[in-house]
C-alpha cells in the first residue's frame, strides 16, 4: 500500500524541457513512473524522451488522462502554473521551484484549498512511493519498499535518513518531502491522516526543524490518530531571528525553537532521536512493541 501515488499514476510535468524539468523526467521516466505528458508553452508538438508536449495542461487533458502534475517552471510563473493545472482539474500537484514569493502563494494556497487540490512543496525534492511511482527529484536507488513511511521538511535530510533505513532493512511505504518554505502545502498534519488511513504503513519518521508549529501540532495528532511515530528536529544550534537554510527555518522570539518541539514529542510519547543515527534503533524499537501488541 503507499498513499497518494501508486504504479498506476499518470503524471505531467510542467516545464518539462527546461533544463531542470528535462533532467528529472528522465530520472522518473528510468524509475518506472508513467509521466504521459509534459507543457511548455510555444513547444506543443514536439516529444521529449517519447513524451509528447503541450502548449498548456488543458490541449494535454484533451489527450491523456492525467492524475498528477510537477512542476519545474521558474518562480515568476510557478503560481500560474500551479493554479492552471488545479483549474484543469488535476488533484495532486508537486512544486519543486524554490524562491517563490511568499505572495503568491499566499493567494495559491487559498485557490488550491477551494479546489480541493493537494499540494506537495513549493521548494520540495517530492514524493516517492517505492518501487511503484517517483514524483520530483528524490534519488530512487536508495528506496526500497516496506512500512515506513516518512515525512520530512529537509530534502538532504531525507536521503540521509532513508538511506540509513534502507541499509538497515526498513523499507518505506511512502516517503513525502513536504518542503520548508513558510506558505507549504500539505503539512506534517495532512500527511500523517493520510499514513494512518494506510494499513501497510507501521511507523512514521518525521524529520522536522525550527520555525513554525507544525511540529507541535502533528505531536499531538499523531497521539490522538495512535499513529506510531519517530521524531527528529534539525536546528538545534539556530541562533533566534537567523533563518537557517529553508526561508520558514527561522526561530522569532520564543516559538518555533528545537528544543519546544522536542517538548511537545516527548510530551506526546513519541521518542525524538538526538542524532540521525538514532533513528533506526527507534524505530526497530517502536516496530517491536507493535508486532508485541499484535
Amino acid at each position: 500500500m503507499s498513499i497518494l501515488i501508486n504504479e498506476n499514476t499518470r503524471v505531467l510535468v510542467q516545464g518539462i524541457t527546461g533544463r531542470e524539468g528535462g533532467f528529472h523526467t528522465r530520472q522518473m521516466l528510468d524509475y518506472g513512473t508513467k509521466v504521459v505528458a509534459g507543457v511548455t508553452p510555444g513547444k506543443g508538438g514536439e516529444t521529449f524522451e517519447g513524451v509528447p508536449v503541450y502548449n498548456t495542461v488543458a490541449d494535454a487533458l484533451n489527450r491523456h488522462e492525467i492524475d498528477a502534475a510537477v512542476s519545474f517552471v521558474p518562480a515568476r510563473f510557478a503560481s500560474d502554473s500551479l493554479m492552471e493545472a488545479a483549474s484543469c482539474g488535476i488533484k495532486l500537484l508537486v512544486e519543486i521551484t524554490e524562491g517563490i514569493p511568499v505572495h503568491d502563494m499566499v493567494k495559491v494556497k487559498k485557490y488550491l484549498d477551494d479546489m480541493g487540490t493537494i499540494l506537495i512543496g513549493p521548494n520540495c525534492p517530492g514524493i516517492i512511493t517505492p518501487g511503484e511511482c517517483k514524483i520530483g527529484i528524490m534519488p530512487g536507488n536508495i528506496f526500497i519498499p516496506g512500512p515506513v513511511g516518512v515525512i520530512s521538511r529537509s530534502g538532504t535530510l531525507t536521503y540521509q535518513v532513508v538511506d540509513e533505513l534502507t541499509k538497515a532493512g526498513l523499507g518505506q511505504s511512502t516517503c513525502i518531502g513536504i518542503g520548508g518554505d513558510p506558505i507549504p502545502g500539505i503539512r506534517f498534519t495532512g500527511a500523517l491522516r493520510l499514513f494512518s488511513s494506510d494499513p501497510a504503513t507501521r511507523v512514521v519518521v518525521l524529520i522536522g526543524e525550527i520555525g513554525g508549529r507544525d511540529e507541535e501540532d502533528a505531536a499531538a495528532l499523531a497521539e490522538a490518530l495512535g499513529m506510531p511515530v519517530v521524531a527528529f528536529i534539525a536546528g538545534r544550534s539556530a541562533p533566534p531571528g537567523k533563518r537557517m537554510g529553508h526561508a520558514g527555518a527561522i526561530i522569532s522570539g520564543s516559538s518555533g525553537t528545537a528544543q519546544a518541539k522536542m517538548e511537545a514529542f516527548q510530551k506526546h510519547g513519541i521518542p525524538v532521536a538526538e542524532f540521525t543515527s538514532d533513528i533506526v534503533q527507534l524505530v526497530k524499537e517502536r516496530m517491536a512493541v507493535i508486532s508485541n501488541a499484535d
